[in-house]
């Protein structure tokens, strides 16, 4: 009988689930994803590869034949495209070229899938790729998506392309030098001031925002400036940070040897911690949230009615301020018509009952509720910072396990969604995060097993060693 208070991960229905996403036709809702094939690829490889299958489940002549048409998305100017359907072959020319572009998401997903598949990167069109990577890079530091016609960059000013170029770089750069590759690198401290430039001073949280800078006032990174904090975009901005070898704990990951760094300030570190471990919540459906009844809109702000009082003109004054704010207490607010950013911070939350912190996941922005995903875009942005300790791991287990796994196999979105490829692979990235007991370690920065990365380290080694044997 199922106990809710010990869920158990159910590892066989797992790989039941993905071998099934491996070998079969996808459901027809993945018909708008066919472009994106390459993504798909590395979920349902690296998840086979999280449960310690992979090599047992698949023959050596199908992962050689998988590695094979990831090599066929490699685009001849470098970089790979999503998936072959764009690939006109010995009739591309001038004029069709852009309707066949390299993209730099699908970029890391095949590098991902391959060093996942034990390739070692032998294939890739390392110094092209490269080249096509510093092409990418915009004057603000960010990256685009792609390169259009005449080389224009198509994109940009998005955290999500910088992470995927700063992990290609890593992959393609590890284990050799500058001069080995005669290859331009990116502009890394221009990369590291777009994800770090905004600063918050003083308690009053007066915030001092540049052009060029991701991170908000919340303390979490944005898509780009002036967006919301979002969970998602915070992994990308300081994993990039990560793979730069920016964060203090990992200044060895660097793979150049750029001098005159920006290092990251503690304050910068502190705030996205706090951001981050707040994304915990035991909201779990729409209808967790407190229902609020709005009356006498104000033109500066909103106000709501207590329960207690009745709506008279007399009553206005008695008027509380809507804050939208998850677990926020209205009591001794002050005067309701002074907008509350000038007006001293509320009172802590009351704590909450035991029972409604058995389940509690993650969500990915302020007043949201949780979602599978969220459990690693959070869980493993901490796990970089190693800050795992500061989350309740039992809380975010029992959340996962009890409300996202499904009885299939996989992870909804939501408790009583389907699984779908993109949240089952996150919930078991969420889970190997925590160290879960039936999963491979994951490296949280590059979102793939620790067996993985080793794998193709111990390939960049050997060719390190080769190459100084030529030299001599």
């Amino acid at each position: 009988m199922f106990d809710p208070s010990n869920p158990t991960f159910n590892k066989a229905q797992h790989i039941k689930y993905w071998l099934r996403c491996l070998k079969t036709h996808l459901p027809t809702q993945y018909t708008s994803n066919d472009s994106q094939r390459t993504t798909l690829a590395f979920f349902i490889l690296s998840a086979l590869d999280l449960l310690g299958v992979l090599h047992e489940r698949t023959t050596e002549s199908e992962r050689a034949a998988y590695v094979d048409w990831i090599y066929r998305c490699q685009h001849p100017d470098g970089g790979f495209r999503g998936f072959t359907g764009t690939d006109v072959g010995e009739a591309r020319n001038a004029e069709n070229s852009c309707w066949d572009p390299a993209n730099v998401a699908a970029t890391y997903f095949s590098l991902a899938a391959l060093t996942v598949l034990g390739d070692g990167l032998q294939r890739v069109r390392k110094r092209e790729c490269l080249k096509w990577i510093k092409a990418l890079q915009l004057a603000d530091g960010s990256f685009g998506e792609g390169l259009g016609e005449s080389g224009k960059v198509e994109g940009g000013r998005d955290v999500r392309f910088c992470y995927c170029a700063a992990a290609v770089r890593w992959m393609l750069r590890l284990g050799t030098n500058d001069e080995e590759l005669d290859v331009a690198d990116i502009d890394a401290e221009a990369l590291v001031g777009f994800i770090t430039s905004s600063q918050v001073q003083g308690e009053n949280l007066s915030l001092e925002r540049r052009a060029d800078g991701g991170q908000t006032h919340e303390g979490g990174i944005g898509k780009a400036p002036f967006h919301e904090a979002h969970a998602g975009c915070t992994y990308c901005g300081i994993a990039t940070l990560s793979l730069l070898g920016r964060l203090p704990r990992n200044r060895g990951k660097e793979t150049s040897t750029n001098t005159g760094r920006t290092e990251i300030s503690s304050e910068f570190l502190e705030m996205t911690t706090r951001w981050l471990v707040y994304r915990q919540t035991s909201l779990i459906q729409e209808e967790d949230f407190p229902v609020h009844v709005d009356a006498f809109p104000s033109p500066i702000l909103n106000q709501r009615t207590p329960s207690h009082h009745t709506l008279t003109a007399e009553s206005k004054i008695d008027l509380e301020p809507i804050f939208h704010v998850q677990g926020a207490s209205l009591d001794g607010i002050g005067n309701p018509l002074i907008p509350p950013v000038v007006q001293q911070s509320p009172p802590p939350p009351p704590k909450a009952p035991e029972d409604e912190l058995q389940f509690a996941g993650f969500n990915g922005r302020c007043n949201k509720v949780c979602d599978t995903c969220y459990s690693f875009w959070v869980g493993g942005n901490l796990a970089i910072l190693q800050k795992v300790h500061l989350f309740n791991f039992t809380a975010n287990r029992q959340y996962l396990l009890s409300k996202s796994q499904h009885l299939i196999g996989g992870f909804g979105k939501l408790p009583g969604d389907v699984p779908d490829i993109l949240h089952s692979y996150l919930g078991l990235a969420a889970l190997a995060a925590m160290r879960e007991a039936d999963l491979r370690s994951i490296d949280p920065t590059l979102c793939m097993s620790v067996n993985a990365r080793e794998g193709l380290e111990s390939v960049a080694v050997a060719a390190a060693i080769e190459n100084e044997k030529m030299k001599k």
